[in-house]
């Protein structure tokens, strides 16, 4: 068994920096491309992605055993560097310990990142199997970067009160959609493993049918859920937003994984950034309006 081994990947990416960043980060985004090949199944049991927090996942694939990977997040440097450890077990052994660093950097035609590995295998040789999941993970999370969407947004109100907004059943559908769109609920359920079923009606009348069904939802943190076009119809993308404190105000991250780089592309060529962005604006005035209401 060789004990040690210093690995290095890079990969260029067709999307701007600040995307590869959250595709790297936002447990949402892992949860897409982390696994290798498709053979494999990554449960990810509890995320927190900043400095000091922790990443439990589990892995399966076609034969036993399971694969438990602890990630803890040692460095976060935005849109630059991150540095963090994993130890991968299995049955409870542990069968290496690595330092993974990955540099992000801005091209002409979008991104790039380079990961380098310092590994120490423990039970057995590792550095194989290293090699195979960071090469399949970083072409998977290639892929997830060009078909993701981000739309950013800092709301002067605590992030009580914007979390509140968002996560209260009879505050949601009168702010959501962009201007002139209004909300026909049908059916709603804000936890994790619920759902809202709902029609967007434009400005013309046009009525879109929606269905939310959300997975993980973290109090004041963060939340996730998939969208489909209609209810239980075809998957349009997977989605969460998240909240971060800023001086006071609250900055919301809404990124959207699509179905396929072809969605991404037409979602972006009529205008989802600046709807998204109305849509934010909309969550911005309601707070407003429930902040200064008697």
């Amino acid at each position: 068994m060789t004990p040690f081994a210093q690995l290095s990947f890079e990969r260029e990416i067709a999307a701007p920096v600040d995307t590869l960043w959250q595709a790297w980060l936002a447990p949402a985004a892992r949860a897409i491309w982390s696994a290798p090949t498709p053979e494999v199944e990554v449960s990810i049991l509890e995320s927190d992605p900043r400095v000091g927090g922790r990443e439990i996942s589990i892995c399966q694939g076609p034969n036993p055993p399971e694969i438990r990977v602890e990630t803890g997040w040692l460095t976060l440097d935005p849109e630059a560097r991150s540095v963090n450890y994993e130890v991968i077990s299995a049955e409870g052994v542990p069968q290496s310990a690595a330092l993974v660093t990955a540099v992000f950097s801005p091209t002409v035609t979008g991104s790039r990142i380079h990961v380098t590995v310092q590994l120490s295998s423990l039970a057995s040789d590792m550095a194989a199997g290293y090699r195979h999941g960071f090469n399949g993970g970083l072409n998977n999370l290639r892929d997830v970067a060009e078909r993701m969407m981000l739309i950013r947004r800092v709301i002067n109100a605590p992030k009580a009160a914007v979390w509140g907004a968002w996560l209260d059943e009879a505050s949601l559908p009168r702010w959501w959609g962009p201007e002139g769109f209004s909300c026909r609920t049908k059916r709603i359920d804000l936890r994790s493993g619920g759902e809202w079923v709902f029609d967007m009606i434009g400005p013309d009348g046009t009525v879109y049918p929606n269905h939310h069904r959300y997975q993980e939802i973290i109090p004041q943190d963060r939340l996730s859920y998939t969208l489909l076009w209609g209810e239980n119809g075809p998957k349009h993308a997977d989605a969460w937003a998240r909240f971060d404190e800023t001086a006071g105000a609250t900055e919301v991250t809404l990124g959207m994984v699509f179905a396929s780089a072809k969605e991404c592309e037409a979602a972006k060529g009529f205008g989802a950034v600046e709807l998204g962005l109305q849509t934010l604006g909309k969550l911005a005035k309601a707070v407003g309006a429930h902040q200064h209401s008697p």
